[in-house]
């Protein structure tokens, strides 16, 4: 356990060095939140842009480089490319096989790769695991899980976005005795597996809580029925909570922020949970709930440590997205702001208490975190329709829609 709290450690100092990086699904800290500064901007620009095939994995910025993970266009296989984050050239691309998949939202990769140290991790669209050095582009492993543990793959695809932790890779998989997994990073090889829940489409993320032996870290999955908190060592169970009724393609991630954890899904609204200790054992405990706040697949951050901004969904008559402020430590919903967007938007809290919005059309607003009212600063269409989140990174926002790879630039 003194290994994963030294790797805690290492991850937050990690986060501070590289402060300007983007290195994994929803950003520096998993939860939608950078210490990147965006002033209102009078125009913005494409830097570079680059085809790329249809698909839900977002890009990721670390140390210069801009990895995506693409489906290939003219075989079943997945690219993994590497770019120079200023200019858009091709460092490295990697190309492998894999099974045919297709469907109506495409047949690319939905799971972002992460960046640790110098090595960069993807989960593909059927579950291939693959480990690569970010400088060279060397594979060092691929494995695929559903093989191994003769597993059926998910119906909605592999989404599930790794975590790296010390020396463990941690993605969900699904089925009996091996809802989630963990592998060794330096050669690929299964850790440990367990629990019985269906895939989810949810990713985990860290959670430093109390147990009865302090302040330890535990990775927190999202099942089907449940919040799992898991020793990221061994799977042993740590804590969990309930989510009943719970929608199964539901793919938020849960936000931790700083002692409680957040989740959204459309059949329970969203939950806080905090964390306690009794009788030598973790328990968690609702802290409170609101039901009108119906989350779908978006998954929004918080500011300031005091204000969450989420992206709530309805579904019937029609689909319809709204932005709603809501005080973290009540549930209290302080204002709304309806048709912005149509299924799905992306939200980033920034370093001056701005929030970056990149709603499902392509376009792209700078608002005001004001617990009192919606106001907007600024806004430009950056790219065509797109289900991804952007990448913030050295001043520069990089997104991706059914087509390209762009660089956007902000104009004062």
């Amino acid at each position: 356990m003194r290994c994963i709290t030294s790797a805690l450690t290492c991850l937050l100092l990690a986060a501070a060095v590289h402060a300007d990086d983007w290195p994994q699904w929803l950003g520096p800290r998993r939860d939608g939140t950078t210490k990147e500064k965006v002033a209102p901007w009078k125009d913005t620009k494409v830097a570079w842009k680059i085809p790329v095939d249809k698909g839900f994995s977002c890009p990721v910025v670390s140390q210069g480089r801009v990895f995506v993970h693409a489906p290939n266009k003219t075989k079943e296989a997945e690219d993994v490319i590497a770019l120079d984050a200023k200019t858009g050239k091709e460092l490295w691309r990697d190309t492998y096989p894999r099974p045919a998949y297709g469907s109506i939202f495409g047949r690319g990769p939905r799971a972002t790769p992460v960046v640790a140290g110098n090595r960069l991790y993807t989960f593909g669209i059927t579950g291939i695991l693959s480990c690569y050095e970010c400088d060279t582009g060397k594979r060092l492993w691929q494995t695929d899980p559903y093989v191994k543990l003769n597993k059926e793959q998910p119906r909605f695809g592999v989404c599930c976005s790794p975590l790296v932790i010390g020396n463990v890779v941690l993605v969900s998989i699904g089925g009996k005795g091996c809802s989630l997994a963990a592998f060794d990073i330096n050669k690929g090889e299964l850790l440990w597996k367990g629990y019985d829940e269906p895939a989810s489409t949810s990713s985990p993320v860290l959670f430093a809580g109390p147990t009865q032996k302090g302040k330890l870290p535990s990775v927190v999955f999202m099942t089907t029925l449940r919040l799992l908190a898991i020793n990221p060592l061994d799977g042993t169970l740590n804590w969990e909570y309930p989510l009943v009724f719970q929608a199964a393609g539901a793919s938020t991630t849960p936000l931790v922020i700083g002692d409680r954890i957040v989740t959204s899904t459309m059949t329970n609204g969203t939950t806080a949970v905090g964390m306690a200790v009794k009788d030598g054992k973790g328990v968690a405990s609702q802290l409170w709930q609101n039901k009108d706040l119906t989350g779908y697949f978006s998954t929004g951050t918080v500011v300031a440590k005091e204000y969450l901004y989420l992206v709530t969904n309805e579904l019937q008559p029609k689909p319809a997205v709204t932005l709603r402020c809501v005080e973290l430590k009540t549930g209290k919903e302080l204002w709304s702001k309806a048709g912005m967007g149509y299924y799905h938007a992306a939200v980033i809290a920034t370093g001056d208490n701005h929030v970056l919005w990149l709603d499902d059309s392509g376009m792209l607003r700078l608002i005001q975190a004001n617990p009192k009212e919606y106001r907007e600063l600024a806004k430009a269409k950056v790219c065509g329709g797109t289900f991804g989140v952007p990448a913030l990174a050295d001043g520069r926002l990089y997104v991706r829609d059914d087509q390209e790879l762009r660089c956007i630039e902000f104009i004062p």
